[in-house]
């Protein structure tokens, strides 16, 4: 039997995945206290671990020290007890994180059109994969590398820039419908 197998789908860790900007931590935010869960961020529980800013990390030790450091933190947050999980847009480029995501959570891929998100990711300069770069065309970059592993989440979310608690709502819908077919 998996380790999948063993963990019933209505009690693993709900994962946000998707780009940058798509509201994933304020959605996740919201989501936990609506489901009466904990949450975590993983840019934050990387930031802690590494004492350092994620701006700071990629300045000083590059995406390759980055993208290990994500993988050890996302590692240990998937064997931590039941949460809603907002992780990096970047996290399931790793293909350990990815099996780690598929045997011990629900991964939701929040997904919205890309003009919407360079919208929202300019109004931030803290971003180190946009530094010197057209926000819509990096996005489109990242879409093309990122989307299929994406696409290969359990629910797939449109959040569009309505209200976040329209995507909460869409997302509890969601979550509902897939445990039901499931059988959990």
């Amino acid at each position: 039997m998996s380790l999948a197998e063993t963990i019933p789908v209505h009690r693993r860790t709900i994962a946000l995945v998707g780009l940058m900007g798509v509201g994933k931590s304020t959605v996740g935010r919201r989501l936990a206290k609506r489901l009466g869960l904990p949450f975590a961020d993983a840019d934050v529980e990387i930031e802690a671990a590494a004492a350092m800013t994620v701006s700071d990390i990629f300045a000083r030790l590059g995406e390759a020290e980055f993208r290990a450091g994500e993988a050890r933190v996302l590692k240990r947050l998937l064997q931590a007890p039941r949460m809603v999980l907002a992780t990096g847009g970047g996290a399931v480029l790793n293909p350990e994180t990815r099996a780690e995501l598929k045997a011990r959570a629900v991964t939701v891929w929040m997904r919205a059109d890309l003009e919407t998100v360079a919208a929202r990711v300019q109004r931030r300069d803290t971003r180190p994969l946009l530094r010197g770069r057209d926000p819509l065309e990096a996005l489109k970059a990242m879409a093309e590398a990122r989307y299929p592993f994406y696409a290969a989440a359990d629910l797939t979310v449109d959040v569009a820039s309505g209200a976040h608690a329209d995507s909460v709502e869409a997302i509890v819908h969601a979550l509902e419908a897939h445990w039901a077919e499931v059988g959990a």
